[in-house]
């Protein structure tokens, strides 16, 4: 890969974190919180082309998992605080953490479909 494309990708990928258009890297992809907007308004690309499925999902409940299970347990060993200590800390932490990868994610992956150019797989008749 050369540096040009490095560059690109870096910047399809920075644009598509930030939610904006992975082409122009101005206009909005999300039309609400987890919603795309139909096209870019600023460069005018269809955003039809793009599905992120459960991707960026797998992704958050990897990291978050992560995080999160891997804090408790630190305090476990350390603290060894009562049950509720857990309830108070670590749910609202979970949802935080859950809420604000979500969006970011589904939008580097929509990002990296549209540099990658990635479709659907067909099969040959």
């Amino acid at each position: 890969m050369s540096g040009n494309e490095k560059d690109r990708l870096l910047s399809a990928s920075l644009a598509g974190v930030a939610g904006h258009c992975p082409r122009c890297g101005r206009g909005k992809m999300f039309s609400g919180f987890l919603n795309l907007a139909p096209s870019c308004k600023s460069c005018g690309l269809d955003l039809s082309f793009a599905d992120s499925g459960d991707g960026p999902a797998v992704f958050v409940m990897l990291f978050a998992g992560f995080l999160v299970v891997g804090a408790a347990l630190w305090t476990e060993v350390v603290f060894e605080p009562p049950f509720w200590v857990y309830i108070v800390v670590f749910f609202p932490l979970t949802l935080i953490v859950c809420i604000g990868l979500l969006r970011p994610l589904k939008g580097l992956l929509i990002a990296l479909q549209y540099r990658n150019k990635a479709e659907q797989g067909r099969l040959k008749p």
